[in-house]
This record gives structure tokens, C-alpha cells and sequence, in this order.
């Protein structure tokens, strides 16, 4: 399936700022980038780099005044996988790839060596067999129990945060997903990017594990997982996957989000 995705922000930068941007689709299996246009009005100029996981950034200093940052893309996607029974196994540390293990360690919003998270995850999957199934056990659980709204989380909310108050936006349903995944020594990585049909339309995030030899995606914030998807990048917490950094003073006005679904 054909899929557009636009993404409009506007800012007001007070001091000239650098900034880091991953707005880029990523060129993978399953995913053929058919057009790209980025913009940043008035003109400044920009390059292209790739990051530590292999996500396609842009770096650019921003002038004193207002500017709009606009990517416009068309995409050749797939749609979710699904496994049936049997569902793909857990797969034994020492048996991992080298490059999965950093997605098996806690990182700055994913505190997967607290106990109080692994006792929830425990709990939460009870009997369910190692694996695919132990993390589908979890993305229901988030599904069921956590609330989705705006304005009631920030950028420094983290997994455990969000399983003692229960209400967050997508960010923080990926977090504590991915913190629940890693205490059963399941790799987990946060992935960004479009989603069809939302409800809240916004740049999206979700997570994937590593389960059977392959990563399987999970979405937390619908009631089961599906959909067609544009994937920008692949990190182990929000800390690696900000779709802008600043490093100065700036604001941004607004965020404009589209996607739509065309025929091949």
C-alpha cells in the first residue's frame, strides 16, 4: 500500500539554534520511500547524515525570526504482521544477535531494572508462553489499563511514572511496553513514525520486540494492532528518536500532521 505523510511545524526561534532533525523516512525491508521533499521556509541550508541507529537525520542552524519546517513524503509500505499459532519463541540471551543486546538494557525512560516494573510485568503475563505472546500480553494490558490523554504527561515522564498513574500519550504507552518487554529479557525498541488513521493525529510511536529471530510491531495504543506505517527511526527511548533537538532558544508555534492512503 501507498501511503503520504506530512508534517508542517512552525517556530519561532529567538536566538540562532541548531538543530537535529529525524523527519526522514527510513529506507528498510518492507518499506520503499517513492518521493521526499523537506523544506525550511525562509531557506536555510541543511545536510543529511545517519545516525547511531542508522535513522536519516538533517542538521541545520535556524536563524532569529519565524520558520517553517515542512517534509512531505509517499511511501510503499506493508501492513502490520501478525503471526499465528505458534506464535514466534522467546529467544535466550546468549542466543541473541550482538547488535539486539543494547535494546535489552534500561536506558533513560525505560528503568527496566526496578523491581516494581518487574514485578509488573510478571504479573501482567502471567501464564502466557515466553515470547511473542508474553509481549502481546503486555501491549493489551497498556491498552486496557492506561488512559490516552493529552496534556497529563511531559518530556520527562517515564515508564515507571506511567504505571503509577496510568494516563499518557503514545510516547509514554511505548515507554512502559518497552521497560516491561526488557525486564523478561525481551528485546525493545521505541520506533516513530505516520500512522493511518488515528484518532489524535500526530506523529506516532509504537514499539517492536525482538521475539523468533525477527522484530514484530506492537501498539499499545490500539486495541489490536494494525495498520499501515511509515517508520522514521528506531531508538531505545524517546531520548533517541526526537523528531527535532534544539540546542538554543526557540519555540514552536505549532504541528501539523497528515497521512493518507493512495492507490498503488
Amino acid at each position: 500500500m501507498k501511503i503520504r505523510g506530512k508534517s508542517v511545524f512552525k517556530y519561532q526561534i529567538h536566538t540562532p539554534t541548531t538543530v537535529q532533525m529525524l523527519l526522514s523516512p527510513r529506507r528498510q525491508e518492507g518499506q520503499s520511500v517513492l518521493k521526499e521533499d523537506f523544506r525550511i521556509e525562509p531557506f536555510v541550508p541543511f545536510f543529511n547524515y545517519n545516525d547511531n541507529y542508522g535513522n536519516h537525520c538533517v542538521r541545520a542552524v535556524l536563524p532569529v525570526g519565524n520558520l517553517t519546517m515542512t517534509t512531505e513524503i509517499e511511501v510503499l509500505v506493508n501492513d502490520v504482521e501478525i503471526p499465528v499459532h505458534p506464535f514466534p519463541p522467546y529467544i535466550l540471551v546468549e542466543d541473541l544477535p550482538t547488535e539486539i543486546l543494547i535494546y535489552l538494557s534500561p536506558s533513560r525512560y525505560c528503568q527496566s531494572d526496578l523491581f516494581e516494573l518487574q514485578d509488573l510485568a510478571s504479573w501482567v503475563v502471567g501464564n502466557a508462553a515466553w515470547g511473542y505472546e508474553q509481549v502481546e500480553a503486555i501491549r493489551s494490558w497498556i491498552y486496557q489499563n492506561v488512559r490516552y490523554e493529552y496534556n497529563t504527561t511531559n518530556s520527562t515522564t517515564t515508564a515507571l511514572d506511567l504505571a503509577r498513574q496510568r494516563v499518557g500519550v503514545c510516547r509514554d504507552f511505548t515507554h512502559l511496553g518497552i521497560a516491561l518487554c526488557r525486564t523478561l529479557s525481551i528485546p525493545a525498541r521505541m520506533t516513530v513514525g505516520y500512522l493511518d488513521k488515528l484518532n489524535f493525529m500526530d506523529l506516532h510511536a509504537w514499539f517492536e520486540a525482538y521475539v523468533g529471530g525477527k522484530w514484530y510491531t506492537f501498539d499499545a495504543v490500539q486495541s489490536e494492532t494494525h495498520g499501515y506505517r511509515i517508520v522514521l527511526g528506531y531508538g531505545r527511548d524517546a531520548a533517541d528518536v526526537a523528531m527535532v533537538t534544539q540546542f538554543g532558544s526557540a519555540t514552536l508555534n505549532s504541528l501539523e500532521v497528515e497521512t493518507e492512503l493512495l492507490e498503488e
